[in-house]
Formats: C-alpha cells, sequence, structure tokens
C-alpha cells in the first residue's frame, strides 16, 4: 500500500474533515448498535452457548468483503461506493440502480428501525407506558433531529457520533466488566460456552450458518465508510489501516459480550428476553440498578446507528446524483454547510414513510428488518466481491491497496451462500427484500426512459470526477 495519494476533487462541494480518528470512531460506532444489543439472545437461540462463534465467522465474511471495499474505495475515492464500483465493471445502468437502491434502503430501513427503538427505549427509560401512536411521534420527532444534525455538517454530524459512540461502547464495555467480576467470582458456568443446543434437529453447521445470518447484522456498517470518501483526507492512504482495525476492535467486542452472555445467563433465559444484556448484567451484578442504566445507553446507541445510516444514505443519493444515475436536483449542496441538504431531504422523508408503516404493521421490526438489511448487504457484497475481480483491467494513475485474488472469491462465495435458503434464512425476509427491490425496479424504468429519450447515457469514469 503507498501513501500516493490522487488529487482531491477540488469541485465536488464537500468539505474534507475526516481523518483518521474521526473516521475509526465513524466505523465503530456503525458497526456498534442495535444488533447486539438485540440479538444476542436470538442468536443463543439457535447455536445454544456458543453465541460467540456465529460472530466471528460473521466477522471472517465481512473482513473479506472488507478486502474488497478496501481495494475499490482507494482505487476510487468518491461518494457513490458500491453503485459506482459495480457500473464501473459491469456498466448496466439497471443493475447500478438496483444495487444503489438496495444499499440505500438498508441505510434507511435500519435508521427507521433505530428510531423506533429509540422511543421505545425512551419511554421504558422514563417508565412511561406509551401508546404505539405516541411511539411513532417520537421517532418522528427523532428522524427530524437526526435531520437538522446531518443538514449542519459532516463535522457536526461526526462529533455527534463520537459522543454517540463512546456512549455505546461504555454499556458493551459494562457487560464485559461485569462478566469479568462475576467470572472471577466464580459466579459463571464456562462449560455452556461449548455446548451446542440447535433447535428443531439442525445440524451444527445450519445452526452455525443460521445464526451468523443474524448475526451478521450485528457486522455490517464498514462499508458506509465508503461513502465518506470525499469528506475524508488522503481517503486512499489511512481506510486500509482505519477500516480493519475497526472490524477488528468491534470483533473482540462482540465476541467478548455474547461470552459473558452465556456463561452467567442460561440460553433459554438470554432467548427469551427482550434486552439480553440487562439479563446479563442482573445476573452478574444484582446491585447495580441496571433497569434504568441500559435503555438509557441503548437508545443512544440506536441513535448513532439512525444518524450514521442517514449520513450514508444522503451521501450515496449526492454521489449518484452527480454520476447522473439519478435527478441532477438531489446532488444541491447548501452554499454554507457545504452538505447535501437534497438528498438529506429525500432521504428524511422515505424514513418517514417506513416509521410509520413499522409502528403498523410489524410485531418484530428489529428481527425482520435487521435480517432484510443483512441480506440486502449480502447480496451487494457479493457482486462488490466480483467487481473488484472484474476492475482489475482498470487501471488508475495513483497507488492504491490491492486484495488478493482468493480472498474476493471466496468473499463473494460466503456471501451468496449467506443469501440463499441454504443459510436457514426465514421466508419474510426474501419477502420484503423482494417488495423494495420491486419498488426499486418500478422506479428505475421512468428514469431509464427519460434518459434514453433524450440519449443520455450513464457516465460514472473517475477522470470526470476527480
Amino acid at each position: 500500500m503507498s501513501s500516493d495519494t490522487p488529487q482531491a476533487d477540488r469541485a465536488s462541494g464537500l468539505k474534507r474533515v475526516m481523518g483518521p480518528k474521526l473516521l475509526l470512531l465513524f466505523i465503530i460506532g456503525d458497526i456498534l448498535g442495535v444488533g447486539i444489543y438485540a440479538l444476542t439472545g436470538q442468536v443463543a437461540a439457535e447455536v445454544g452457548g456458543a453465541a460467540w462463534l456465529p460472530f466471528l465467522v460473521a466477522f471472517f465474511v465481512a473482513m473479506l468483503t472488507a478486502f474488497s471495499y478496501l481495494e475499490l474505495v482507494t482505487k476510487y475515492p468518491q461518494a457513490a461506493g458500491a453503485a459506482l464500483y459495480v457500473h464501473k465493471a459491469f456498466g448496466v445502468h439497471l443493475f447500478t440502480f438496483l444495487v444503489a437502491f438496495a444499499v440505500m434502503c438498508s441505510g434507511i430501513t435500519s435508521a427507521s428501525t433505530a428510531s423506533n427503538a429509540f422511543a421505545a427505549n425512551l419511554a421504558t427509560g422514563v417508565g412511561w407506558k406509551a401508546s404505539d401512536t405516541a411511539l411513532m411521534l417520537i421517532a418522528l420527532l427523532f428522524m427530524v433531529l437526526v435531520m437538522a444534525i446531518n443538514l449542519r455538517g459532516v463535522g457536526e454530524s461526526v462529533k455527534a457520533n463520537v459522543v454517540l459512540t463512546l456512549i455505546e461502547l461504555s454499556g458493551l464495555v459494562l457487560v464485559i466488566l461485569v462478566g469479568f467480576y462475576a467470572m472471577s467470582g466464580g459466579n459463571a458456568d464456562f462449560s455452556r460456552i461449548i455446548a451446542f443446543d440447535t433447535p428443531d434437529d439442525k445440524n451444527v453447521f445450519l445452526a452455525v450458518t443460521t445464526a451468523t445470518s443474524l448475526a451478521f447484522f450485528a457486522m455490517v456498517g464498514f462499508e458506509d465508510s465508503v461513502n465518506m470518501a470525499e469528506e475524508c483526507h488522503e481517503p486512499s492512504k489511512i481506510f486500509p489501516r482505519v477500516m480493519l482495525t475497526g472490524l477488528g476492535i468491534t470483533a473482540v467486542i462482540y465476541v467478548l459480550v455474547s461470552i459473558c452472555a452465556v456463561a452467567l445467563v442460561p440460553v433459554g433465559e438470554l432467548a427469551a428476553s427482550d434486552t439480553p444484556l440487562v439479563e446479563v448484567v442482573k445476573a452478574g451484578a444484582p446491585n447495580i440498578p441496571i433497569d434504568r442504566i441500559l435503555p438509557f445507553i441503548s437508545m443512544f446507541a440506536v441513535a448513532n446507528s439512525a444518524l450514521i445510516n442517514m449520513m450514508m444514505a444522503s451521501r450515496l443519493l449526492y454521489g449518484l446524483s452527480r454520476q447522473g444515475v439519478l435527478p441532477a436536483s438531489l446532488s444541491r449542496v447548501h452554499s454554507r454547510n457545504q452538505t447535501p441538504w437534497a438528498a438529506i431531504a429525500f432521504t428524511t422523508a422515505l424514513s418517514f414513510a417506513l416509521i410509520v408503516y413499522v409502528s403498523y404493521a410489524s410485531e418484530d421490526a428489529v428481527a425482520a428488518l435487521g435480517g432484510t438489511t443483512a441480506l440486502l448487504l449480502l447480496g451487494v457484497f457479493a457482486v462488490v466481491n466480483v467487481a473488484v475481480l472484474v476492475l482489475r483491467r482498470d487501471r488508475v494513475e495513483h497507488s492504491h491497496f490491492h486484495t488478493r485474488t482468493a480472498l474476493a472469491v471466496v468473499g463473494a462465495g460466503s456471501c451468496l451462500y449467506l443469501v440463499t435458503p441454504l443459510s436457514g434464512r426465514s421466508g419474510e425476509q426474501y419477502q420484503i427484500a423482494g417488495i423494495l427491490l420491486a419498488f426499486g425496479l418500478a422506479l428505475s424504468i421512468p428514469i431509464y426512459l427519460h434518459r434514453r429519450a433524450q440519449g443520455g447515457h450513464l457516465d460514472m469514469d473517475v477522470k470526470n470526477i476527480s
């Protein structure tokens, strides 16, 4: 990896404010969030005491894809991310649009789900039995706050991310410290850590892959950082070290949390609880008033997820608009704050619609929408792993990161397997993803016909941007 960096895009209109430290906190804050706080019990329900193993497998699958992302983001350090890579590799308008739509939906769906979780944790923390309508209104107001922070500028958004990341880290560190304290006092059952207990007579391999499909939702987020490339100092230089460090830190935290969870609390109790980490701290340190502490920490954790996902989605739309994939109006930048205000307003409006829908139509938003988010992104990751090999024929003037061909091939195969029903994924997730992609396909048709009538074509040549 050379330190040589291409010339910055002087006409992008986005302010470069992120260095290595802010980027690292952005990546860690994006990966950590609602997944680990809510899914630990569901993962344990699939594999028993070996709940740490699916998180570890999900980490290795994510790491394989991260290497491909690193080659591409250092080769093409622009905001459009996966859609840019797919278009450069295959040059098919429909394919590019659907990939972009899938990534955007994953971000907005995650943010909308997080906003509902924020409202629920707020009500729990203050002891308020709020109605569904009241929770929905709180979620909508929360998204207005996220939009306001996003509009203020990436500097303000990243500063907010720093604070929220430190708060959500404190909750997970609390679980780990309580776990170690209980273990040192002999109050843990280490035999449960290696005990496989699979439901419905599943074999161990299928149980692990099913649990990995759930755990992968807790690992996604590293890919969002590539959409911030135009707002980073020397992206080709800092991205490899920072992204791999962020993934490694979160993997260690997840494994330690899951080990503490199954060592202190029986799997059945973890699986039955809506707040499994609260049960862990209760078991390890019953005198700590965790019932009042963790809901607020969880509230900040999901708030961070919402903020970062909305930042990603708006930058993705901004980048695609500049490339001509979406209307040029979405690339408008605020004259003073230098933020993509049109893209922010558009993604916020979509999140409002999702919040209203989830509030009235979903019984388990985290499992359904979280699994669907992972499903959509795993499909995108498989395509990105193939795209990095196709784009080896495209030479650029600056030095950049290179991943090994074997890693990209294994990454593509792993992601494809986790997308298929063979991995044990539920049919509900395919149904939601199918509806979203069908909606995206319907949106792409008038855009394609309009561009064809005008004789236009997609132009995502890096030389036209940098």
